[in-house]
């Protein structure tokens, strides 16, 4: 069962090596873009490029989160993820950035769709009222578990015991 469960940590930390790689292709995509409006005339085209630079930045931030939960919860800290306290933990470390990221996507969504195709605010419309429901689910997840760690204080206290090994 050892073995097993160190197979899982190596496939873990692969997957957040992959993560990151992709946040690092990101980021290059993001500067290129972001250089080239810098580089080129300043007006409408810039500011959209720019904007576009900002949202695949978002992602990659989004990639660079998810690698580092995963690191942390399963291979640092080689966490079960059953108890209440682990679970808002780890979907609030996740869903922070997640909401940032739909966030700002809309913001640019919404540049290009009103200076290209105004037709698309639908569409932009339905992504910012999608963050807003998701933000307000995440609000009351957090709501509902909190009571549900009222009941098993020591996981609460095993958690944080456990935030030693990921802090410098």
């Amino acid at each position: 069962m050892k073995k097993l469960m160190l197979a899982f940590g190596v496939v873990h930390a692969m997957i957040a090596l992959l993560f990151a790689a992709g946040a690092l292709l990101l980021i290059v995509i993001g500067a290129r873009l972001g250089w080239h409006a810098m580089t080129g005339e300043f007006g409408l085209g810039a500011a959209q490029e720019v904007i576009e630079a900002i949202g695949i930045l978002a992602a990659a931030v989004v990639a660079l989160q998810i690698a580092e939960t995963v690191i942390e919860e399963e291979v640092v800290r080689d966490a079960d993820i059953s108890a209440p306290t682990r679970v808002r933990r780890f979907l609030s470390r996740f869903f922070v950035v997640v909401v940032v990221a739909l966030a700002i996507e809309g913001l640019v969504a919404t540049f290009r769709a009103v200076h290209d195709d105004v037709g698309e605010l639908l569409y932009v419309a339905a992504l910012v009222s999608s963050v807003g429901v998701l933000l307000a689910a995440w609000g009351l997840f957090i709501y509902l578990n909190r009571s549900a760690e009222e009941l098993e204080p020591a996981a609460m206290q095993e958690a944080q015991a456990e935030d030693s090994k990921v802090q410098p």
